[in-house]
């Protein structure tokens, strides 16, 4: 696998420049104490509505803070939504569409007409009433995405699941005696999961996109929290000001690239008629 990875970081470059686009903007959240020239909460109303400069390398907002300290700092919170809100959609998903899948008849039949009513409605909707009820911070805003997202992979799983329990290892572990859950968790999950996963990382960049709007339609983190989704919503009443909503909205924009060129390369690499390449 390590070899095929490598190979692939070769030989496909839309891959790599996904690869460092996310990996720098994950150190840059990491590395934000040292990276920030200045403190993202800082106010300095001498200084508001400054343009780009070597002072201020993205410009200042109305309240006189450093735009690039609150979009390096802003990372943390758009990406720590994007990717834990798709890891636990998905491993939820991935339980729930596996065991509908291999159990199979009634049960299979009410676990997806449930999935299937929380389809029904729109995802930023149902994201957004879920939201104003419950309140608008951080966790509530995850919360509501993961309640809008993990159907999606309940169904692709399930879809899996049904035509991996037909393969002969798991006839022969069935025969065999082997539990339902013992075939379910080494057998049905480990040869379905691969197209969970590539769904899951293109999925990252969707989820951020969605946090980001529910944050700019006010929904997300309470201010003054440096949030991309938030900054661009800032930036909507000073639209003149190009710098206050374009910076944040770029993060958004490559990140969210960057995220589906990963997803796109793990496909061509799981693949099992693109596989003999790697």
């Amino acid at each position: 696998m390590v070899h095929s990875i490598k190979k692939l970081l070769k030989s496909n470059y839309l891959f790599t420049f996904g690869v460092v686009i996310c990996l720098g903007w994950i150190l840059a959240a990491i590395l934000a104490p040292l990276i920030a020239p200045y403190d993202p909460l800082a106010q300095d109303l001498a200084m508001r509505f400054k343009p780009p400069s070597a002072d201020h390398w993205f410009g200042t907002d109305d309240f006189g803070r450093d735009i690039f300290s609150r979009v390096i700092y802003g990372g943390r919170y758009s990406l720590l939504a994007g990717c834990l809100t798709v890891v636990i959609a998905g491993v939820i998903g991935t339980f729930y569409g596996a065991i509908a899948g291999y159990v199979g008849g009634w049960l299979d039949n009410v676990m997806m007409r449930f999935s299937e009513m929380i389809l029904s409605f729109p995802s930023l909707v149902l994201a957004m009433i879920i939201n104003a009820v419950m309140g608008s911070s951080l966790f509530n805003t995850m919360f509501a995405l993961v309640i809008v997202s993990w159907p999606t992979y309940a169904r692709l799983m399930r879809s899996v699941v049904l035509s991996v329990k037909e393969n002969e290892y798991v006839v022969a572990s069935e025969a065999m005696g082997a539990s339902k859950l013992r075939i379910l968790m080494l057998e049905i999950i480990p040869n379905s999961i691969s197209s969970v996963l590539i769904m899951a990382t293109t999925d990252v960049g969707n989820k951020i996109l969605m946090f980001s709007t529910l944050s700019f339609l006010g929904l997300g983190s309470a201010p003054p929290t440096p949030e991309w989704g938030m900054m661009v919503s800032d930036g909507v009443n000073n639209f003149s000001k190009f710098w206050i909503a374009g910076f944040p909205g770029l993060a958004i924009f490559t990140m969210a690239v960057g995220a589906n060129f990963i997803g796109d390369g793990l496909r061509d690499l799981l693949d099992p008629k693109l596989r003999t390449q790697f």
